[in-house]
């Protein structure tokens, strides 16, 4: 995207050099991590223009830069780019930790959405267009949905503050996206593998409603192709609380193109509407860009391995690119398949979305068995891994992996999208 260019290129107004040579990363066990406060409502702080850059003992350049963008829609909002020699990651506190894309040689994690600017949250109106204002600022490659709710907009009902049932309106894709981190922290490992982390804290929180607190870790490695993320949602009530989250991880061209295709062991595929009956056969192997094509969407249940986990694979159509992500499914046991193979300038992305549910509104999920509760004081863990692949040889040798999983293990198909009532 633009903003990738432009950070890459280090455009950066007033952003602040400090180099740091290879010998201070050598010095004895008592030395400290390299730790910078970037923003913290506790401390009143907002470092706006900031850049940090070394060579580690193995030769790998790295930096991290923070700057502030401005201009129409994305005036105010907060980046972090990071470089680890290999990947160049571009996270946004100003809208919930979402990371706007991914780039590695060839490699791209992203997609051209129609809003080209990283919109700030305080110009979004998630209740906009029916409850769909959600959609005034999704271009991220990889955004969270969450966390009091997540999924469809509509109706479900509560109790308020005098203990009454009362209706709320529920917006697409919950809140957590958009609300502005609360604290973030940089920081490198001072000994091998000098390991880079950013760290976010975003409070979804109201009185009498939801107090539910998002700590966020996305860590890599100087030179490595992946990078991991290690989520921890916490209940900050003093009662029961329903949470939902999903990974909504969006791909474009290289990835996706006809004939790419998605690798993956599953025990049972729904379609989620209509339209997704029709491609249902070939749910997983992808087509071209397609002026005024629906969006298809699909249930999945995925097998896991030994471990509890789970590995789903991207791959081009010459299996040249791809991605895999590894999770697990005790954490998140359901994935969903979103296609819109639109045309170019409507949108021309796949989905891959692991998540403790399906995007249905809250109610749906609550009857089905999939809202999952926090009790007061709990938290839950989520750790995903996502690396970019360039060598057809690796591509093959997970592809097999993941196919190896699923053999003799016969999927279910379910032809029809679930009843709803």
């Amino acid at each position: 995207m633009m903003i990738q260019c432009r950070l890459k290129a280090g455009r950066a107004i007033g952003c602040l050099m400090l180099t740091v040579c290879c010998g201070e990363f050598t010095r004895g066990a008592d030395w400290a991590p390299i730790h910078k406060t970037l923003i913290s409502v506790e401390e009143n702080i907002r470092v706006r223009d900031w850049r940090y850059q070394t060579t580690t003992p193995d030769g790998h350049t790295i930096s991290v830069v923070k700057s502030v963008l401005h201009g129409g829609k994305q005036e105010g909002v907060d980046i972090v780019t990071v470089d680890n020699g290999r990947l160049t990651v571009v996270v946004i506190p100003t809208r919930g930790m979402s990371i706007l894309g991914v780039t590695m040689g060839e490699v791209r994690l992203g997609w051209d959405s129609p809003v080209r600017e990283v919109v700030h949250p305080s110009l979004i109106n998630l209740h906009d267009r029916g409850g769909l204002g959600w959609l005034d600022g999704f271009n991220e490659w990889l955004v969270r949905c969450g966390l009091e709710f997540a999924g469809h907009p509509g109706t479900d009902t509560f109790r308020d503050n005098t203990g009454v049932p009362s209706e709320q309106d529920l917006t697409l894709h919950g809140k957590i996206g958009n609300i502005p981190a609360s604290e973030v922290t940089f920081r490198i490992d001072r000994f091998p593998p000098y390991r880079m982390h950013i760290m976010g804290r975003v409070n979804e929180r109201s009185f009498y409603g939801a107090a539910l607190q998002l700590d966020t870790e996305l860590s890599i490695t100087p030179g490595s192709k992946t990078l991991s993320l290690d989520d921890k949602i916490s209940n900050r009530g003093a009662a029961a609380q329903e949470y939902e989250i999903i990974y909504h991880a969006n791909f474009g061209p290289p990835l996706l193109e006809n004939g790419a295709s998605m690798v993956a062991a599953v025990r049972r595929v729904q379609p989620m509407n209509n339209e997704a009956v029709k491609s249902l056969p070939n749910f997983s192997r992808f087509t071209g860009p397609t002026a005024g094509r629906k969006e298809h969407v699909f249930l999945i249940q995925p097998l896991s391995d030994p471990k509890g986990d789970t590995t789903v694979l991207l791959q081009n159509a010459d299996k040249t690119l791809g991605c895999s992500m590894h999770y697990s499914l005790e954490a998140l046991p359901f994935l969903t398949l979103w296609t819109n193979f639109a045309s170019r300038r409507s949108g021309y992305v796949v989905g891959i979305e692991p998540g403790t549910n399906y995007p249905f509104n809250r109610r749906v999920e609550r009857g089905a068995g999939r809202l999952q509760q926090l009790g007061a004081g709990e938290s839950k863990h989520f750790k995903l891994s996502y690396t970019l692949h360039d060598d057809p040889a690796e591509i093959e040798k997970i592809s097999s992996a993941i196919k190896d999983l699923g053999e003799g293990f016969k999927p279910e198909i379910v032809h029809h999208p679930p009843v709803m009532e």
